[in-house]
């Protein structure tokens, strides 16, 4: 197809059209998709989601191996305080805030829901430091639930590509994909964006030259 011809092709491709083409790419090209957040069971991973709100799941994952040695289960996180978890992860940002949800969810954790960490998102939403992203993250991640976590990534590639249209902020955006992703991709979908936005279609400078999704692409056409 010629270049001329690719430009009318692309500009007058439906959005239904749009998510197709973009989930077959990611599926052929990245069909194994996780998070990079380490960790080896339900409360770890929430714990984890919790410390990586605007932090690098890097800089997460030096932190938590300290963390988890002094606190293994969500019981002995329980008995802790804000002012002994702080120290374990001064390094993370807002380790005040992040010290006293941690304490807190785990304190609910045990007292309403017996230790264990529910699947539920409306559940997971009711625990301190537990916003609609990180409850779906963990639904999706550790449950395999189809829900679609929107971070700042998710946010920024999907309207750069044009998957969504004029949304304003996670919710809407979450919507928008909810709608045209098939509900059993929605929770690879989530990494594919996040992935693509981190090493690919990053904030300053995205590397176009790179991208092999770019002749869908609303931002480079």
């Amino acid at each position: 197809m010629g270049r001329q011809a690719g430009i009318v092709f692309r500009r007058f491709m439906s959005r239904k059209e749009l998510f197709e083409k973009i989930i077959d790419y990611f599926s052929k090209h990245m069909p194994v998709a996780e998070t990079e957040l380490d960790y080896t069971d339900p409360y770890e991973m929430i714990v984890s989601t919790i410390l990586s709100a605007q932090c690098t799941d890097k800089r997460v994952n030096m932190t938590t191996p300290a963390l988890f040695a002094k606190y293994p289960t969500v019981q002995s996180l329980a008995k802790a305080t804000p002012e002994k978890v702080f120290p374990l992860i001064k390094s993370i940002s807002y380790p005040n805030n992040k010290a006293k949800h941690l304490v807190g969810m785990a304190k609910m954790l045990v007292k309403d829901f017996g230790g264990v960490v529910p699947s539920d998102v409306n559940e997971l939403q009711k625990l301190p430091g537990v916003g609609r992203k990180t409850a779906n993250v963990v639904a999706s991640v550790v449950f395999n639930k189809p829900a679609m976590a929107v971070d700042t990534h998710v946010f920024r590639v999907s309207a750069r590509i044009g998957l969504t249209v004029g949304a304003k902020n996670p919710l809407q955006t979450e919507m928008q994909l909810v709608k045209y992703i098939p509900e059993n991709k929605l929770a690879i979908a989530h990494h594919w964006l996040i992935l693509h936005g981190r090493y690919v279609c990053t904030a300053r400078n995205p590397k176009c030259s790179e991208c092999g999704i770019k002749e869908f692409c609303k931002y480079f056409r």
